[in-house]
């Protein structure tokens, strides 16, 4: 939140949430769809604050808790091959697939290299000519640009043992599933805020103008998520519905163009499955032809994997907002961190290990 007078933090925090409670006049639930926002609102603890009338419930914004399980299994299968290498990000490491984890099949000798960039599998498939590198991406699109850049280098430089596994999703048909659904009373939407950094504002305006539903793109401070929280409020109570930017020293109605336009360069929009969820039309990427000969799932010939859920796992409710993770009969009994059975549990975005770590 952009504050040049020298009042402290605490008394700004207590005049928006005077205004939020004075605003709050009737039932409200809005939906926080980042993950990272999810975290910084219990680390905070600005639900213990906010009016009891006040609701705030999260959604899939965390990619690795929309990760279908049979993609675990896809990228578990390929590491059954000694000869190939998976480079994934840390966070999918304990994610359970029908048969085990990543971390318990590096246990097991299966190759499994944890990388903080894209750009690292790229270096890795120049070292390691003799062996298959499989890029597992992972994400939004706050990562996408960076792996489709690395997907380019790749193919400049020739390197005909790269290869990706794309489990890559967009967030805006996300929010537009969810609200044509209409299982989820959703009065208005916190917006992701690294995501916009890269989409803008543009690609909501169907929240306001289709559905009358307001949305603000928020920061991550508590103050930006109170501030945000007063935005939303105040369209409720005005009776209007816009896209409005609160996180305006980082987000841009246009967002980066350049970083969209490398997107689309490399991949093309197609459906994609979400995990719990179901298919959301046209809300996944696939490499362009130009780019296919990259495409684990055609060069490996991977056979199809079942995606069934565990039992008595509500992830996917639990990300759409219809329940709260102290709801499921798993939670913090057979389904904890250290022995996760679903992925809202694993990821640290994750609403189950956000109500693990900070309770209600």
């Amino acid at each position: 939140m952009n504050q040049k007078s020298k009042t402290s933090e605490p008394e700004i925090a207590e005049k928006l949430l005077r205004a939020i409670r004075s605003y709050a006049t009737q039932n409200f639930s809005f939906m926080e769809v980042c993950g990272t926002h999810t975290v910084a609102i219990f680390r905070s603890g600005i639900r213990s604050v906010l009016p009891k009338n006040l609701r705030i419930i999260s959604g899939p914004g965390c990619p690795v808790c929309v990760t279908p399980m049979k993609e675990i299994d896809e990228a578990i299968y390929l590491v059954k091959n000694s000869n190939t290498i998976l480079a994934t990000f840390g966070d999918l490491m304990k994610v359970p697939g029908n048969e085990c984890s990543l971390l318990e099949a590096r246990a097991r000798g299966a190759k499994v290299k944890i990388i903080l960039s894209p750009m690292d599998a790229v270096q890795l498939a120049e070292l390691e000519k003799g062996s298959k590198v499989v890029l597992f991406a992972v994400g939004f699109e706050t990562t996408i640009p960076a792996i489709a850049v690395a997907i380019k280098e790749a193919f400049r430089r020739e390197l005909k043992n790269f290869f990706v596994l794309s489990s890559l999703r967009l967030i805006p048909p996300a929010i537009e599933s969810l609200l044509n659904s209409k299982k989820t009373a959703i009065d208005g939407f916190i917006l992701p805020g690294h995501v916009s950094v890269i989409i803008g504002t543009k690609p909501y305006q169907f929240i306001a103008e289709k559905y009358n539903t307001p949305g603000v793109v928020t920061g991550f401070e508590p103050l930006d998520i109170l501030q945000g929280l007063v935005l939303l409020l105040r369209q409720k109570t005005e009776s209007r519905s816009k896209i409005e930017i609160q996180y305006q020293r980082a987000v841009s109605p246009e967002g980066n163009k350049k970083a969209v336009e490398t997107m689309y360069e490399v991949f093309e929009v197609t459906d994609s499955q979400w995990r719990g969820i179901g298919t959301i039309p046209k809300s996944g990427l696939a490499l362009k032809d130009k780019y296919s000969s990259m495409d684990a799932r055609k060069f490996f010939d991977i056979p199809e994997m079942s995606a069934e859920e565990p039992a008595g796992c509500i992830c996917g409710e639990i990300l759409q907002g219809l329940k709260l993770p102290p709801q499921c009969k798993l939670f913090g009994k057979r389904c904890t961190p250290e022995d996760p059975v679903g992925p809202c549990m694993v990821s640290s975005e994750g609403s189950c290990a956000a109500f693990y770590k900070y309770g209600k």
